[in-house]
């Protein structure tokens, strides 16, 4: 993201090469629709079919389904890195491709691919996951939403909460109780076309503005039996096994946005002028910056390390957790100490600072909250409870 990193990160010539397109692309035809899409609140769905058609949605996926077949997850952190860069963590196309795309990509059956990947690819389909009900938050063992087997197809009944791509999206992978016990949940998938889909509110956040969400309602839905995602009573296996990648986005987008801050600081400390000198030549301006220098730079490198520890599946459920909470934490620490530096335009909204500080705080909660990030990464270290519960 910086001219002077610490240290230099390992792309190809080609990823390199793969960035500058990028950047390209993102400046010179979304940055500048970005103030559209916050005001209307979502993204036009023709800003996918463009992104689909220069092969930028679902790098992974093979070439029958129209993809690239790009694995390497270093492309996609260069394109999530110039997204974030050039139009704002709003712009959630990262969501489609690899928060959603990879149930397909694990779990679906051929045929399944075969009818739902090509749209997904040229961005037709847009997808959005819907686990998250209003009122079991991070608790998904606790969902209400309920398929029920009636032989010849599934009846789905249930509702949804803070969906991404609620408002635009066109296919959802939906968790679903499938069994009497709890966490006993399978996956679906489900077009908003369906009769008995319903779309609820457009629901109003204080960042983000841009990235539609929203709630989904299903009423005596019925769905043919292929549309079971994967193994029936497996949807906790399935999550699980996408978590550490998923939380791996997270921090690549963290990361980039911190990055992007600092940039644009460092930039306004050398134009911004008091006292008759520039602002960074103050020298509490200069500390202030240089801790934020050498933790972005600390960090990068754990990301860095962490995508290429994904790229040979090794990537481990703590050291996601860590890199997931540890940089949505700098990513706060850093968006504050450059709205400061602004001072008063800082407040303001028609300054880009401002709504990056307001869309950086959802960053400790989506994903996993950090509190849960922090139960994962002490349980790694031993430091569980030993005591078996009491009975209630």
């Amino acid at each position: 993201m910086t001219d002077f990193p610490a240290l230099p990160r390992a792309f190809t010539p080609e990823q390199i090469q793969f960035r500058a397109s990028v950047r390209r692309l993102m400046e010179s035809e979304f940055a500048p629709q970005t103030a559209r899409w916050r005001e209307q609140g979502f993204v036009d769905p023709a800003a996918m079919t463009r992104l689909g058609a220069e092969g930028l949605l679902l790098l992974w996926a093979e070439e029958d389904y129209g993809g690239l077949g790009l694995r390497d997850l270093r492309f996609v952190q260069v394109l999530q890195e110039e997204t974030v860069r050039a139009c704002g963590a709003g712009f959630f196309h990262n969501a489609h491709s690899m928060l959603v795309g990879p149930y397909l990509d694990h779990f679906a059956r051929p045929e399944q691919k075969a009818r739902w990947l090509p749209g997904a690819v040229s961005g037709e389909v847009i997808l959005g996951i819907a686990m998250t009900e209003p009122d079991t938050g991070s608790d998904l063992a606790a969902i209400r939403t309920k398929a029920e087997d009636m032989g010849d197809h599934w009846r789905l009944n249930g509702a949804k909460t803070f969906i991404s791509y609620g408002v635009t999206g066109s296919l959802f992978v939906v968790a679903a109780k499938t069994g009497t016990g709890r966490g006993q949940i399978s996956l679906f998938l489900v077009p908003s076309d369906a009769p008995g889909f319903s779309r609820g509110q457009h629901l109003k956040k204080i960042g983000l503005h841009e990235q539609d969400t929203g709630e989904i309602l299903f009423t005596d839905l019925r769905l043919p039996k292929d549309a079971l995602l994967g193994q029936e009573g497996q949807g906790f296996a399935h999550m699980t096994k996408l978590l550490a990648v998923e939380r791996l986005m997270s921090a690549i987008t963290s990361q980039a946005h911190a990055q992007t801050a600092f940039d644009l600081t460092h930039q306004y400390l050398l134009d911004r002028r008091a006292f008759g000198k520039p602002i960074g030549a103050f020298q509490n301006s200069r500390f202030r910056m240089a801790e934020m220098r050498a933790k972005l730079d600390a960090m990068q490198a754990f990301v860095d390390a962490c995508v290429l520890e994904a790229n040979e599946g090794a990537l481990s459920p703590e050291a996601s957790a860590a890199a997931k909470y540890a940089t949505s934490v700098l990513e706060g620490e850093v968006m504050d100490q450059c709205l400061q530096f602004h001072g008063g335009m800082g407040f303001m909204e028609e300054t880009r600072v401002a709504r990056m500080w307001t869309d950086a705080r959802i960053a400790r909660i989506y994903a996993g909250t950090n509190e849960i990030m922090l139960e994962i990464i002490g349980r790694s270290l031993g430091l569980g409870d030993p005591r078996p519960a009491k009975p209630q």
